[in-house]
Order: structure tokens, then C-alpha cells, then sequence
């Protein structure tokens, strides 16, 4: 039997994760003195597991945003299913028995007849891409579509801008919005996926890009944002409430 149930947090918190001590299942913090448990790179099926581990207890925990909308499940072991395991497991059992009561019979083999042959020659047919991988850097501003000036320090302080094809963010110059990349791509690559985040602010999108534009190995990108409509809150911090779909349960901190 499965039940379904959604997370929240009623309460956020507003202690900075940053700042607790790192442990293995998240982060303690000293101003609770409880381990806040960090959802945030787990899967469905692993926080499920977790809630259903740990449903009598008290949980503060860390998440996105998004994570509150998503539904979970996890199943309940019934008796009926541990009898259908037990039929089932006694079924493969005996078809194994009798696979193996025939492979002891000796197979006859009738003369005269052709053997296949397990061999096939031949030239190997095969593809050869043809886009190789270049290595240049992408350099450019991160600017507000409303001022035209850098995003607002004071109010999203601490702003990273990762690109695909590089294994790193840098950080976004708050005085200039200058950042700078070196990144790996595909010579047919025409668009690239930018995020830019913070601890608290998460922004994402794709962007068109003309390699031909690459001069001296740099690619100029500037980057537009409306930092009041695309960035989201996007990680939560407090303690954790479930509502199962039928009756409501909460575990709060």
C-alpha cells in the first residue's frame, strides 16, 4: 500500500545554512542545537524513504522551493504483498527445478546436419562525427534589464554565473557585472544554458550564441535579467511539516 504526501515549512527559518557546521546528513546549527537535515541533493525516492524512517520525529530540514509542490510516495509492506512475495518466490523456484531437471537430459544431435557458423567477416561500417570540441572563453556583463546598470548588490548579494561546457562558476563582479569563463563546447553549439545563483536566488536560462563571433579565443555575451520577476527563492530552511493525502499528519520543529 503507498501513501502520498506533500512537504512544507510554515515557518522558515532565517539562519544561513552556509554558516552551520557541515556533518553527513546536512548541517548543525548552533542556534537550536538540532542537525538540519539537506533535502536539497536528495531524490524523491531517498527523501521518501527518509519520512517514512522518521515520521514519529521532530525534522528541520533545507529544500527548494520546488521540492514543496512535488508529491511523494512510499509504500507500506502488507501482508497480502508478503504472501504474493512468498507465491511468486515459490513459483521461480520451481521453474528453476524444472529447467534444470531437463538441461541433465542428454539432447540428441542429428547427423549430417549443417553447423551454423558463430563467425560473420567483413568491413565495419561505422559514423565519424564531425563536430569537434573548441576551447575558448566567454566574457561579458550581467546587467539589469530595468536600470541597465549591475544587479543590486545589496539586494542579491554574492551572485555566481555558471555556463555549460565549464566545470566551475566564478563569481559576477558586483561593481561591474563583469564575469568571465573559459568554457569546452561543440563547434555546432548555437545556444548555451547560464545560471546565476546565490544561497538564496536561483536563475536559469538559455541563450543563443554565434561561435563565428569568437575573436582572440573570447566569445562576448552579455547577460539581461529582471532580477525582481526571474530570480526565485528558490532553497527554504525550518521545520518540516507532512500532509499525507488522506489524513494530515505534521512533524514540526
Amino acid at each position: 500500500m503507498k501513501k502520498t504526501f506533500q512537504l512544507e515549512i510554515k515557518s522558515p527559518c532565517q539562519e544561513k545554512f552556509i554558516d552551520m557546521k557541515p556533518n553527513s546528513d546536512g548541517s548543525y546549527c548552533n542556534s537550536c542545537a538540532k542537525n538540519v537535515i539537506d533535502f536539497i541533493t536528495k531524490s524523491n525516492s531517498e527523501i521518501s524513504k527518509y519520512i517514512s524512517e522518521n515520521k514519529n520525529k521532530n525534522i528541520c530540514a533545507r529544500l527548494k522551493t520546488s521540492q514543496l509542490e512535488q508529491f511523494y510516495e512510499y509504500g507500506e509492506t502488507s501482508k497480502i504483498n508478503n504472501f504474493k512475495y512468498a507465491v511468486a518466490v515459490a513459483a521461480s523456484v520451481l521453474l528453476t527445478s524444472n529447467v534444470v531437471a531437463q538441461e541433465k537430459n542428454p539432447v540428441k544431435t542429428e547427423v549430417g546436419c549443417a553447423k551454423p557458423n558463430p563467425h560473420t567477416m567483413g568491413k565495419i561500417a561505422y559514423t565519424q562525427t564531425q563536430n569537434k570540441v573548441i576551447s575558448f572563453s566567454i566574457q561579458g556583463k550581467v546587467l539589469d534589464g530595468k536600470t541597465k546598470k549591475p544587479v543590486s548588490e545589496k539586494s542579491y548579494p554574492n551572485l555566481y554565473i555558471f555556463i555549460n561546457g565549464t566545470s566551475k562558476t566564478v563569481k559576477i563582479n558586483p561593481k561591474t557585472g563583469r564575469y568571465e569563463l573559459s568554457v569546452l563546447l561543440y563547434d555546432n553549439t548555437k545556444e548555451v544554458y547560464v545560471r546565476i545563483s546565490n544561497d538564496d536566488f536561483n536563475f536559469s536560462k538559455s541563450y543563443s550564441v554565434d561561435l563565428n563571433q569568437i575573436k582572440n579565443g573570447v566569445l562576448p555575451l552579455n547577460i539581461i535579467v529582471n532580477p525582481n520577476e526571474e530570480f526565485k527563492n528558490y532553497m527554504i530552511l525550518g521545520g518540516l511539516g507532512v500532509n499525507y493525502k488522506n489524513n494530515k499528519n505534521q512533524i514540526s520543529s
